[in-house]
């Protein structure tokens, strides 16, 4: 499978949990052997502000995490152009959930699932478009920056059983064919994460869901970097997404 990086993603740039040194790097030490590494490119002005107001842009550049956050925007659109022709995974920061259009925070600037969907949608690249977000968090800035357009629909899982949250994915996933299925993968749902509830087998089981109902709609799927802050699984858990995803 093909994965968006880049080494500029490394360092520490906030002093948040998403943001503690080694984060991508335990991501990155786990990717499997066969992984094509690609170095991520900087999303456009114009494509940010498809999802963002020029003040919002402004207060990003005044923290001086334009770059960065921009960085991350663009590895999501590369993700998401690529995996129209097979599931790519993007290893990026910071993450986008949490940035609504004119707001941010969870560690958030940017949304990075947001930008991506808009630019292939204003490329006339999709029709359509689902999300799925397993994050431990909410992803309220995917819910107001994209619930109101009619083609996206948008998978909070708000299931408190493990089998129950496994259903609910698989049932949401087989009712909403789509264009493209992006995923807001936050790993922060695992048994030793700040969520307690998932395996990382169910990592994989929900990537197969995505890419089988992708494959049976004739659409793509992608995965972006979101929650997860216990690096001795996060990259075990990234690893088994990107498996489950692989055709």
């Amino acid at each position: 499978m093909k994965v968006i990086y880049s080494h500029s993603f490394y360092p520490v740039y906030t002093s948040d949990p998403a943001a503690a040194a080694g984060r991508i790097e335990a991501v990155m030490n786990a990717l499997p052997a066969d992984t094509e590494l690609i170095d991520a490119e900087p999303a456009t002005e114009a494509q940010i502000a498809l999802a963002h107001t020029m003040g919002h842009i402004g207060f990003v550049r005044r923290e001086g995490l334009y770059d960065i956050a921009a960085l991350a925007a663009g590895g999501a659109i590369q993700a998401a152009r690529l995996g129209l022709e097979a599931p790519t995974f993007g290893a990026i920061r910071p993450p986008g959930h949490h940035a609504s259009g004119d707001s941010c925070w969870g560690f958030c600037y940017f949304n990075n699932m947001s930008v991506a969907l808009l630019t292939l949608k204003d490329e006339g690249l999709i029709e359509t478009a689902t999300i799925l977000d397993f994050d431990l968090h909410y992803g309220d800035g995917n819910v107001n920056i994209l619930d109101h357009h009619s083609w996206v629909t948008i998978c909070n899982p708000t299931s408190r059983t493990r089998d129950n949250y496994l259903e609910e994915v698989k049932t949401f996933i087989e009712a909403h064919p789509a264009d493209m299925i992006g995923i807001s993968a936050g790993f922060d749902h695992h048994l030793d994460d700040w969520g307690g509830l998932l395996y990382t087998q169910d990592y994989h089981d929900m990537g197969r869901m995505v890419i089988n109902s992708a494959r049976k709609n004739n659409g793509g799927c992608f995965a972006i970097l979101e929650g997860g802050y216990n690096h001795d699984v996060i990259g075990q858990n990234a690893a088994a997404l990107i498996e489950g995803l692989s055709p």
